[in-house]
């Protein structure tokens, strides 16, 4: 629906009028249980009576159900079309892998809403890799063999993923959650800026993992490994949707940390931030001994790493988006 358009026939007024959107509360039994839904309504400028617009009765109905599911824990369309990409199965052998019916995902698909039961399933497939290799292995023989060995190929890729600490790949995670577009080298050198501002704003280290030292900045080995195939590529990894539906272990100040670097050292592409970490102390220190382009895996250490941050943050304010921007911007220049 074009909200831009803010013209229609109001049939009370019996012309073309303007009419703005609002919101409004509205009961709906379902199953004998009654809800409260909240949904968009046209509102006349002239008579203030209510006016039927084109594509407002799809868009109630996507908002009832988006709340339906939200009261009852259901889960999302985009949910099963995540489940999906994750395991990289089609609809038909993922209902058998999960022990639904041939056609049942496709009718989740079309907007039925799964019960409760069926839901709780297909949330546990999207959470567990654990558990998805599970019903593979139950329902073997009711899918073809193509279609499990990608399956359980996708699923060992997954486990890999937890190769790294839980406070990682959730800050992996929620950066790609804040970010639009985020490279594998953009990617390392934000992980170690959020290291940073977490020892100057916190005192600790956000997650365990130790960086090195490499030709082109510090990098986390294990992070590289994760998305070594993406090269110079944006990141699009359907593995991450397993988080969508996983309890958030970070803390609402390790998630203003992350939010301070994102909406500062975030705004640049991955080589400036590589420059960025060039001048920094902690990763000269490292390599110190290697000619410029010799490769080396020479470990930063953590105390480097709170030692610089902690006095730049005394400098500068790190605390602040303003704080940080004047630093970017003095090193940069």
């Amino acid at each position: 629906m074009a909200e831009k358009e803010r013209i229609d026939f109001c049939t009370i007024c019996r012309k073309e009028t303007e009419y703005e959107l609002k919101k409004r509360n509205i009961k709906k039994n379902i199953k004998d249980v009654e809800y409260m839904f909240n949904i968009t309504i046209a509102i006349c400028r002239e008579c203030g009576e209510e006016m039927s617009i084109p594509g407002l009765i799809d868009r109630n109905i996507q908002e009832v159900d988006k709340q339906y599911r939200d009261y009852e824990n259901i889960v999302s369309i985009n949910d099963i079309e995540n489940l999906m990409k994750i395991y990289k199965i089609g609809k038909a052998p993922l209902s058998l892998a999960l022990g639904f019916g041939e056609v049942t995902i496709t009718r989740y698909l079309s907007g039925q809403i799964p019960s409760k039961e069926y839901s709780d399933i297909i949330r546990m497939a999207l959470s567990s890799p654990d558990f998805m290799q599970k019903r593979l292995n139950e329902n073997k023989d009711k899918i073809a063999s193509a279609a499990y060995n990608k399956a359980m190929e996708a699923a060992v890729q997954l486990e890999k993923l937890f190769s790294v600490s839980d406070k990682m790949l959730r800050v992996i995670s929620y950066v790609f959650e804040k970010l639009e577009e985020v490279t594998p080298l953009m990617l390392q050198k934000l992980l170690y800026f959020i290291q940073g501002e977490s020892y100057a704003l916190n005192g600790e280290p956000i997650f365990p993992e130790n960086c090195q030292a490499w030709v082109h900045g510090p990098v986390y080995p294990e992070v590289y490994d994760m998305f070594r195939n993406f090269k110079f590529n944006p990141i699009e990894d359907a593995r991450f949707a397993i988080f969508e539906c996983a309890e958030d272990v970070l803390t609402e100040k390790e998630h203003h940390t992350i939010d301070l670097v994102v909406n500062t050292f975030g705004e640049y592409s991955g080589k400036v931030l590589e420059r960025i970490t060039h001048e920094e102390t902690p990763w000269k220190l490292a390599r110190r001994g290697y000619a410029d382009g010799i490769p080396a895996n020479e470990q930063i250490s953590m105390e480097s790493i709170k030692s610089y941050y902690t006095e730049k943050s005394a400098e500068y304010d790190f605390s602040t988006e303003k704080g940080l921007k004047k630093y970017i911007t003095d090193i940069i220049e």
